[in-house]
């Protein structure tokens, strides 16, 4: 018999493509000394690990190609996923380049690509939509909405949340941190080094606090502390929380 379409059980979707933005942070090579960009890449991880754990980036040869220098980039892909990061594609690339990176499964993204956040300290970015992660500018950078689970912010000077901080986040900052409101989540100021970093915030509940890689996770922090305004700071490489 034949089947009747209209008492056929309707199936909701198991799917859908949807337009979204998402910032990556750009690794741009200058040299093709993997050596070299070992020891620096490397050295700027043990500056933030929990930023940089598991994180996605671009891989950025146009520098490189100006200069006319060959770059194995095999190898390349290779000595970024050792160091704990997830290459999810490459630009600036010349053919031959380019076809390497397919052949390792690695997109090609355009130079001009706005979903891509360079860490040339000179980024242009919107406020952040849900898990993004974004390289904000140099200076005071001014966030007036609640930051929800699965953000992360980056900023290159300090950073002011007129809003709460959900749990699941990660607000990074070169330098302060201020939260005018309650504080979930990761919270790491000074992630350059900057052991004179500070974070106010006017409740304190986050997973974790970090200064200038020095840091607690929530199961260390003070009764005394928590759910309370306080200041924290380094004292001679030991975190200090003092209640305000």
């Amino acid at each position: 018999m034949p089947t009747d379409a209209q008492s056929t059980p309707y199936n909701h979707p198991a799917l859908e493509f949807k337009s979204s933005t998402f910032s990556v942070p750009v690794l741009v090579i200058s040299s093709n000394d993997l050596l070299l960009i070992e020891q620096q890449l490397l050295a700027k991880i043990q500056l933030a690990p929990e930023f940089f754990k598991n994180s996605p980036l671009v891989l950025d040869v146009q520098e490189i190609n100006k200069q006319k220098i060959d770059i194995d980039i095999p190898a390349a892909i290779e000595l970024i996923r050792k160091l704990g990061l997830l290459p999810i594609g490459i630009r600036g690339g010349n053919p031959e380049q380019n076809e390497q990176a397919i052949a390792l499964r690695i997109p090609i993204h355009s130079i001009h690509s706005s979903s891509i956040s360079s860490e040339s300290r000179k980024p242009k970015a919107p406020v952040p939509e849900p898990e993004t992660k974004e390289l904000l500018q140099t200076g005071t950078t001014i966030i007036t909405q609640p930051v929800r689970s699965g953000q992360r912010i980056y900023a290159a000077g300090d950073l002011v949340i007129i809003a709460p901080v959900s749990s699941g986040t990660e607000i990074l900052a070169e330098g302060n941190i201020h939260v005018y409101g309650a504080l979930r989540g990761r919270a790491l100021a000074g992630v350059q080094g900057n052991a004179e970093a500070q974070i106010f915030c006017n409740d304190l509940q986050a997973e974790l606090i970090s200064i200038a890689g020095n840091y607690k996770i929530s199961e260390d922090l003070n009764q005394n502390v928590r759910g309370k305004p306080v200041q924290i700071y380094l004292d001679k490489l030991t975190l200090v929380i003092k209640e305000i």
